[in-house]
């Protein structure tokens, strides 16, 4: 039997790069597989994926949103409507094995392979789980957390606790001059990485800006990954050693290159920076459920892994840790080394692992 993979996931990268990790993991133990994806229309899973090298279908459905009543008023339909597109993409693909791994896309395709016994796994990457897979937990096999802390949201008979999977190539070194050439930026300069998720931070952005002056006087060359929707805000502040940028596609080589991170607190942002043992100053996103990246960065924080700065206190605080870290170098050493502890390189493995007790190929 050939073997068959629906992955369905997305809206943010902390849902899309794992599903890619996954896929690839997939594709490398099983080369002859078919692999498609499910996501979201409009959502940037229909850019990552293909860039990628992967089939996506897009769905007509969105979150529910509670701040704004007035634009759920399409959501019955829509979700109805996601329900008939899964049916017909399953149907006509017939997979073998699903993954979800967060994200409303995810909720009417691995509802719809349930109906059919497939086999499922999901993957949670946060510490407080999203809606969609805390209420697909009882229709699934197998539930793979990034965080002990979500193991108390599922079935204790269905968790196993691995880490979360990030891209392959971050799990290779890359020289600074090559990554330096590929982001076209110094290879010889203390590099400052700014990474406010895949969307953009508002409130980091304006932090930067504001102390512009400062890190330029440190003589610190600046990658500031600002988001696609503050690109027209910010790329005008960038120079010979400023440079700003919507989004960051070689992380590898980013990560090459940062002496110091600044970054929000995102499930998938803390597993690469862990693997990648950088010193970094978090500022978690206080719009989130659960407030789980605040507990995401206290978890390293406390344990001198990481420096912490609510965004709430940002305005009073951000600069005096940043800086400190931009000039101890003691200080960088021991994040540094802190931070590794945290770090799942095996856990791309460890849930192939657990997809292939799910179903035998023959």
């Amino acid at each position: 039997m050939k073997p068959r993979l629906i992955i369905s996931g997305g809206g943010t990268g902390g849902h899309i790069f794992p599903a890619l990790a996954i896929a690839d993991a997939y594709k490398t133990q099983y080369p002859q597989a078919d692999v498609l994806f499910v996501g979201a229309i409009n959502r940037m899973e229909m850019q990552r994926v293909p860039d990628a090298g992967y089939k996506i279908k897009g769905l007509w459905i969105s979150g529910f949103d509670r701040q704004n009543m007035l634009r759920n008023i399409l959501f019955p339909i829509k979700l109805l409507w996601s329900l008939l597109q899964s049916l017909l993409i399953f149907l006509s693909f017939r997979p073998s094995i699903v993954v979800g791994t967060g994200g409303f896309a995810s909720g009417p395709l691995l509802f719809v392979a349930s109906l059919f016994k497939t086999p499922m796994l999901i993957q949670e990457q946060n510490a407080f789980p999203g809606i969609t897979n805390k209420q697909l937990a009882s229709r699934v096999d197998v539930i793979c957390l990034g965080s002990e802390a979500a193991s108390k949201f599922f079935p204790k008979n269905k968790i196993v606790v691995t880490g979360n999977p990030v891209r392959s190539a971050l799990k290779r070194s890359m020289n600074r001059t090559v990554a330096a050439e590929i982001l076209g930026v110094a290879a010889d300069q203390h590099t400052l990485l700014v990474l406010g998720g895949s969307l953009g931070a508002k409130k980091i952005n304006q932090l930067i800006y504001q102390h512009l002056d400062e890190i330029q006087q440190h003589k610190i060359q600046l990658i500031w990954q600002c988001g696609n929707l503050y690109a027209e805000d910010y790329q005008c502040y960038s120079s010979a050693n400023i440079h700003v940028m919507p989004f960051i596609d070689n992380m590898q080589a980013a990560y090459a290159l940062a002496d110091v991170v600044v970054s929000r607190a995102g499930a998938l942002a803390i597993s690469e920076i862990c693997l990648m043992g950088k010193p970094t100053l978090f500022i978690p996103s206080p719009n989130v459920a659960g407030n789980h990246q605040e507990k995401n960065a206290e978890a390293l924080a406390n344990n001198e892994a990481a420096l912490l700065v609510a965004e709430r206190n940002a305005d009073t605080q951000f600069w005096v840790r940043l800086e400190s870290l931009i000039t101890d170098a003691s200080l960088r050493d021991k994040l540094s080394k802190n931070i590794k502890v945290f770090a799942h390189p095996a856990a791309t493995k460890e849930i192939m692992n657990r997809l292939n007790k799910l179903i035998t190929y023959e």
